[in-house]
């Protein structure tokens, strides 16, 4: 580990000396690159600065040990417990840094909630779930964009597609992705029965259009009026956007704008997501067959959570996480969750560190 921190910090200033030259000042495009490396680098190499000295400290302090005088003595065993124990926590928080990082985990998101089973009462769900997280993107100043919607006559959702826009969305929604249940007296219900019913989530990292080329051929683009209950979203126009990726079927379509323009562009990045998405998937099974997985597989047949209204509960069943406060996490309070996730996906990898 040393040895891989000796050399990240010997990166981290040649990076400093490249950045000092004028000929790489006057090149904006490699002067970028070398600062954003030299500024990945700089958490790391401040820490492992931090645990280099606190070894010399350790060092110095063990030498006071067999001082003559009790005092100084007994003075020095403190310091030396107290070294020890930020060594300790320094050592570990290094070897999180050093943890190999999921690239897509500074992208912005698509989140894709559908209701499943349960009827009304699972689509009123998928809309408490879309509140939910924007609520949370209100919470950590992420912006949020409606991509597509289809409503109920209630005010629930069958199906709501949004992207979350802000640094490191994806490294913390990430792990949503599942079937989210819920269970409560409906509305709907006479009889004050609890019901169960679910939805699922799907969490997409944005792809980009240099890492996924689509080529115009392999699509077919229909368009046609908008429509939707009770008058809204309805259109005299052929505004809406209906595109199928002929070579895997997959379709998309978006009617949420009023310009076909807009709405061809929003359902070509739902697509683009998409497809980026089910090639990752892909690659994650066969990988998936030469080692374990983390926190669950993140499929999205897989039950990660439950919210029981009478209790007032909240259940990750992925690490055994029950909270009592559903209201506040309902309205957007994930962050003891998510924390919780990644701790545990952390301790797993450290497990294995080298």
């Amino acid at each position: 580990m040393l040895d891989k921190l000796e050399s990240l910090r010997e990166q981290y200033r040649h990076l400093a000396a490249e950045l000092a030259k004028p000929e790489v000042i006057a090149d904006q495009p490699t002067f970028q690159k070398y600062a954003k490396a030299h500024a990945e680098l700089s958490e790391i190499v401040s820490k492992y600065e931090e645990y280099l000295n606190l070894t010399k400290q350790l060092t110095q302090a063990k030498e006071l040990l067999a001082d003559d005088d009790p005092d100084v003595a007994a003075m020095a065993r403190e310091e030396v417990d107290s070294l020890e124990e930020s060594i300790a926590s320094c050592t570990q928080e290094l070897k999180v840094m050093l943890l190999p990082k999921d690239p897509r985990d500074e992208r912005n998101v698509l989140v894709e909630i559908r209701a499943g089973t349960g009827g009304e009462e699972a689509a009123l769900f998928a809309a408490d779930l879309f509140r939910m997280y924007t609520r949370y993107a209100e919470r950590t100043n992420w912006s949020t964009e409606l991509l597509s919607v289809n409503e109920t006559e209630l005010g629930g959702f069958k199906e709501i597609i949004f992207m979350v826009v802000g640094k490191g969305a994806f490294s913390r929604l990430k792990y949503e992705s599942g079937v989210h249940r819920v269970q409560r007296v409906p509305t709907t219900e006479a009889g004050g029965r609890i019901h169960t019913s679910a939805a699922t989530v799907a969490v997409l990292p944005e792809a980009e259009e240099v890492e996924l080329e689509i080529n115009p051929n392999d699509l077919r683009i229909d368009v046609y009026r908008a429509s939707g209950h009770g008058g809204q979203h309805v259109n005299t126009t052929d505004s809406a956007v209906r595109i199928t990726h002929l070579p895997t079927g997959m379709v998309v379509t978006c009617q949420d704008e009023k310009s076909q323009l807009k709405n061809k562009e929003k359902a070509l990045k739902i697509l683009r997501a998409r497809l980026l998405d089910q090639i990752e998937q892909e690659q994650r099974q066969k990988e998936a067959q030469d080692r374990r997985s983390q926190i669950g597989s993140g499929d999205r047949s897989e039950r990660i959570r439950t919210y029981n209204f009478p209790q007032s509960r909240v259940t990750d069943h992925r690490i055994g996480l029950t909270l009592y406060r559903l209201e506040e996490i309902l309205d957007g309070d994930l962050n003891e969750i998510i924390d919780a996730l990644i701790t545990t996906e952390q301790t797993q990898k450290l497990e294995n560190f080298k």
